[in-house]
């Protein structure tokens, strides 16, 4: 774990306590103990699976497999960038799974997985509801419509050139202060 992430994991270890204590120990409440840590931190640790499983005094693997199996718990924090490749019946059938394998070859990552630098996460999704655009990826909050495998590397690069310019540009204001 790097630096940043272990921050991170110290501050949601502090924050547990308040999270929980709305909770009583019931284990009908795992699943919104789930949410609650998810939508604050956007994932859920191991570290946190087992301080739930502790306070609901039920086993780490009990919390571990109702947390996986539902589709809506990450386990990595996410990207800066979160990509999500769409493989409902349109982008399905127009090989949205190309577009898929494509962002995870040229990232080095697999879907529900996030690169080690944490700039992007990718996610497949069962619909973004824009079929007429087949296939479709989303980045962050902008939809990509009529995807092609050739336009996942200039998505990509477009990022790192804009990330390249804005250090510049800090370096920049930095040497003239």
């Amino acid at each position: 774990m790097d630096h940043k992430g272990e921050i991170e994991e110290k501050a949601l270890l502090h924050d547990m306590a308040s999270i929980l204590t709305s909770f009583e120990k019931e284990r009908s409440n795992l699943i919104p103990i789930l949410q609650m840590i998810q939508e604050k931190y956007h994932y859920l640790s191991a570290r946190a699976l087992q301080i739930v499983a502790k306070h609901l005094e039920v086993s780490s693997c009990e919390v571990y497999g109702v947390a996986t199996f539902y589709n809506q718990f990450r386990f990595y924090p996410p990207g800066k960038h979160q990509i999500r490749v769409c493989l409902g019946t349109a982008c399905h059938v127009r090989r949205g799974d190309i577009i898929l394998e494509n962002f995870e070859r040229k990232l080095e990552i697999k879907a529900g997985e996030t690169t080690t630098n944490r700039e992007f996460s990718i996610d497949r999704v069962a619909c973004v509801g824009c079929c007429a655009l087949a296939p479709v990826t989303t980045i962050d909050d902008t939809v990509h419509g009529h995807m092609a495998p050739s336009k996942v590397e200039g998505l990509i690069l477009g990022f790192e050139i804009e990330k390249e310019r804005r250090k510049r540009e800090n370096q920049q204001g930095e040497s003239k202060q």
